[in-house]
């Protein structure tokens, strides 16, 4: 027989994968949109618009890709963890574009942004391996690779690009 704290548990991780989801994306995808922006655009106040205008676009679109997966699976939640998708990726954009509102320099901007996101896998690591009482650090070190690799790798691509298209700005 399931314990009352056993159910309470399992009811409060039932939307750890749609959480994961919407951070992780937001993270990789408007990392790569804010630096591009970055060094394309002088004006913050663009980088800002367009970063949010990008951000909830974006939200809406995971939250109702997980929707549409969620109900492919027949799991009759799959409204809440649509939810829970589109509300982290707003909130881990906001975390990202928030520098931009307040450090004049859009370099440093950028620089703090890439630290915010650092800070946010720590603390979503930290946050799931004390709600588990598992280790985090294995799984903070794998997010972080993974993050950094796309990435580094989308700002690869973004450059080529530009180079083969003989973009100059």
């Amino acid at each position: 027989m399931v314990s009352w704290y056993e159910m309470k548990k399992k009811k409060c991780f039932q939307y750890t994968g749609a959480l994961v989801l919407g951070m992780h994306d937001a993270l990789v995808e408007l990392s790569g949109i804010i630096a591009g922006l970055t060094f394309a655009i002088e004006d913050r106040r663009i980088i800002i618009m367009t970063g949010a205008i990008a951000a909830v676009a974006a939200s809406l679109s995971m939250a109702a890709a997980n929707y549409q997966a969620q109900r492919a699976d027949n799991n009759p939640c799959a409204g809440m963890a649509a939810f829970y998708t589109g509300v982290m990726y707003v909130a881990t954009s906001a975390m990202l574009i928030f520098p931009f509102t307040i450090i004049p320099n859009r370099f440093w901007a950028l620089a703090t942004m890439a630290l915010f996101a650092v800070l946010i896998i720590f603390g979503f690591n930290c946050a799931m391996g004390y709600a588990t009482r598992q280790p985090f650090m294995k799984r903070f070190i794998e997010m972080l690779t993974i993050c950094m690799g796309v990435s580094i790798a989308s700002f690869a691509i973004g450059l080529a690009a530009k180079y083969f298209m003989g973009v100059t700005i």
